[in-house]
C-alpha cells in the first residue's frame, strides 16, 4: 500500500461505515419543506442510532425535567439543527470503537474533542454566526485524521506521538516527518469520502494553519481557537504534548474581546464530563 491520505482512508473504510443517516439527513433539512416528522422517520429507520440519541436527550448534559420517548418530540424540544449534530457526532464516536489505548487514551480524546465542539459552538455564539450548532460537528471532527492513522498504520502514528512528546514537535510536525503527511490530510480525506459537507473538509484540513483556508476562513478560525483554549486548558488529551501555536491573523479576524474568554472556557468545564459520558 502506498503510503497517502487517501490510502490510508481506504482501508479504515473496510471497517468504518460513512454516517449514511446523517447525510440523508443533511440533505433533507436543505429543502425548507421538510417537516419534522420526516426527520423523525429516517433516524428510526436505525433502531441502535435512535436509542443511542434517546439516552443522550435524557442524559443530565440536557437535564430535561421530564423522559423524552421519541426522535419526534426531541426534535420538538432540542431543534432539528442541534439533533443532527448529534446524528452525527454519535454515529462517528460509535465507529471508532475499538482503537487500543495503549496507543492513545480513547476516553481522553474524546473529551478534547468534545471540549473543542463545546467551544467551537460557544465561540460561534459569541461571534453572532448563522446556526452555531454546526460549529459543534467541526470541533468535535477536528482530530479525526488521528484516528484513521491509529486504526490503519498504529506503529508509524505510535512513532510519530513518541517524536512529538520526545522531540518537542508538535504533533502534526511529527507526523510529517515519519509519514510524509499528517492527520490534517488524513481527516480532509475522510470528510471527503464520507461526503460530509465542504466547510467541514476545509475546517479538518487547516485548522493548524487557518490562513490556508479559502472558502470557509471564518469558521476554520473558531475551530483553530477552540483547539488552542482547550488544549491550553488540558481538557482532555489530543495525543499531542504541546499546545498548537495561536494563529495572529486568525485571532484578529474573529475581532473577539479577550475577556469572553474565560467565561467561555467556564462554561465548557461545567457541562464536558456530562457530554462525554453520554456520547462515550
Amino acid at each position: 500500500m502506498a503510503l497517502t491520505p487517501d490510502a490510508l482512508v481506504n482501508k479504515s473504510l473496510e471497517l468504518v461505515s460513512p454516517p449514511t443517516t446523517y447525510t440523508q439527513l443533511d440533505a433533507l433539512i436543505q429543502n425548507p419543506n421538510t417537516s419534522s416528522d420526516q426527520i423523525s422517520d429516517v433516524i428510526n429507520t436505525d433502531p441502535a442510532l435512535a436509542t443511542r440519541l434517546l439516552k443522550i436527550v435524557n442524559s443530565p448534559f440536557y437535564g430535561f425535567p421530564s423522559q423524552i420517548n421519541t426522535i419526534s418530540r426531541a426534535i420538538t424540544i432540542i431543534g432539528t439543527n442541534e439533533l443532527i449534530q448529534l446524528v452525527l457526532a454519535t454515529s462517528v464516536i460509535n465507529a471508532f470503537r475499538g482503537i487500543p489505548d495503549n496507543l492513545i487514551n480513547m476516553t481522553e480524546f474524546w473529551r478534547h474533542s468534545l471540549a473543542c465542539a463545546l467551544t467551537a459552538k460557544l465561540l460561534a455564539k459569541t461571534c453572532k454566526f448563522d446556526i452555531p450548532e454546526r460549529f459543534f460537528i467541526a470541533g468535535l471532527l477536528h482530530n479525526i485524521g488521528c484516528l484513521v492513522m491509529y486504526q490503519s498504520v498504529p506503529e508509524l502514528a505510535k512513532e510519530a506521538i513518541n517524536r512529538a512528546q520526545f522531540g518537542n514537535e508538535i504533533i502534526y510536525q511529527a507526523e510529517q516527518h515519519v509519514l510524509g503527511f499528517n492527520h490534517t490530510d488524513v481527516g480532509a480525506a475522510l470528510v471527503k469520502a464520507w461526503r460530509l459537507p465542504a466547510s467541514l473538509i476545509e475546517i479538518t484540513q487547516f485548522h493548524h494553519n487557518p490562513t490556508d483556508a479559502q472558502e470557509f476562513a471564518s469558521e476554520v478560525a473558531i475551530v483553530h481557537l477552540a483547539d488552542v483554549m482547550v488544549t491550553s486548558a488540558q481538557l482532555g488529551h489530543s495525543g499531542d504534548p504541546h499546545v498548537p501555536p495561536l494563529d495572529p491573523t486568525a485571532w484578529e479576524s474573529l475581532q473577539l474581546n479577550p475577556a469572553a474568554l474565560p467565561d467561555i472556557l467556564q462554561q465548557v468545564v461545567e457541562q464536558l464530563d456530562n457530554l462525554t459520558a453520554s456520547l462515550t
